[in-house]
């Protein structure tokens, strides 16, 4: 067929298949990691679908699967975007270039720069904070007075010998904890408060944080540390037990006459190889909106980190008498720096 006729032959076709194309097109998707295995996010997901038809793939595990996960998958990586639920680790991740640094007004716009990563020399930030849980100090109210538990330093105070309940050192949960107060206080003072706590501990540290605020109401020991959002969610529990766990407890955010009670954060990033960067932009735009803000809070009891955000949630404005805190307004990164240093630290205060 001479060239001229296959061009006339051809040109309908061709025609025909450009408007069909769309038909054929790739669903949006966007792929995540989440090491947030809260059952009311599901909301957060359906939500953000609805509102832009994107469709949301997800993969569980708890922080460190996450991370080895992408340190292993490489740029065959399919992840799009990352959800951690600790400073420390989004840190890390960070540092082993797994995450690509972004620029989004919108998020630059409501996450405060204290709870973000450093930006790169041409304004990219690696990981945004979505989400802040504080690390509180619970006691038994029938035994010990407030007053001697209202910092984190008198947590070492030797009038608490026997008292103290704590979970592993090693957990990102303390490890950021002791981190932010290296920042404040410097290693030499840091290192002499980790040796204080491990002599006024009741028993070897154990459990989670929950398992915590029960000894303490139990009577096991009399003071632990935990995230806010443990104590909340006994306290809104349907059950009588739990409601009695929380009854028997009181809560202290430390540190309010100096540095600010120590709050660690959910954060999100998008992946170094994401296939689908764009949608991973939207989506965690969608998580700083109002309502998916409002979702964290109600949700899972934590407090926003978007600005403006003031969620109508009865055992946080319980837990604070309905008044803000004060919170340490350090940059959340330079938590992470202090990690290796305060591993070491803990083993040489014998911290299990």
């Amino acid at each position: 067929m001479p060239p001229t006729l296959l061009a006339r032959w051809a040109t309908p076709w061709l025609m025909a298949a450009s408007l069909l194309a769309p038909a054929y097109a790739e669903e949006p998707v966007v792929n995540l990691y989440s090491a947030r295995h809260y059952a009311t996010d599901e909301a957060l997901y359906t939500g953000f679908t609805k509102a832009t038809g994107i469709k949301l793939n997800r993969v569980d595990a708890d922080d460190a699967g996450i991370i080895a996960r992408l340190k292993a998958e490489g740029e065959a990586s399919p992840a799009d975007v990352i959800l951690l639920v600790d400073a420390a680790r989004l840190y890390r991740g960070e540092k082993d270039g797994l995450f690509k640094p972004i620029q989004s007004q919108a998020l630059n716009a409501a996450i405060p720069e204290n709870l973000r990563s450093q930006p790169t020399a041409d304004g990219g930030i690696f990981w945004f904070g979505l989400s802040t849980r504080a690390r509180i100090i619970v006691y038994n109210k029938a035994h010990v007075q407030r007053d001697d538990v209202d910092t984190y330093e008198k947590l070492a105070d030797p009038k608490n010998k026997g008292k103290l309940c704590i979970r592993s050192g090693s957990h990102p949960y303390n490890l950021s904890l002791f981190g932010a107060v290296n920042e404040h206080m410097g290693p030499e003072k840091t290192q002499a408060w980790l040796n204080g706590m491990v002599a006024n501990m009741a028993r070897d540290p154990k459990g989670g944080d929950t398992d915590q605020i029960k000894a303490v109401a139990s009577g096991e020991c009399q003071i632990a540390v935990t995230n806010s959002y443990y104590l909340a969610r006994l306290m809104r529990s349907s059950k009588p037990e739990d409601v009695a766990v929380a009854n028997k407890v009181g809560a202290v955010f430390p540190n309010q006459q100096s540095w600010g009670t120590h709050v660690n954060i959910a954060g999100g990033a998008v992946a170094r190889y994401a296939k689908h960067p764009d949608n991973a932009i939207r989506f965690l735009e969608y998580l700083a909106t109002p309502e998916a803000q409002n979702y964290f809070a109600n949700g899972n009891n934590e407090w926003p980190t978007a600005k403006g955000v003031h969620p109508d949630n009865p055992a946080l404005k319980a837990m604070t008498g309905g008044k803000p805190f004060k919170s340490e307004s350090i940059p959340i990164s330079a938590v992470g720096a202090h990690m290796g240093a305060i591993q070491q630290m803990l083993d040489r205060a014998g911290f299990k």
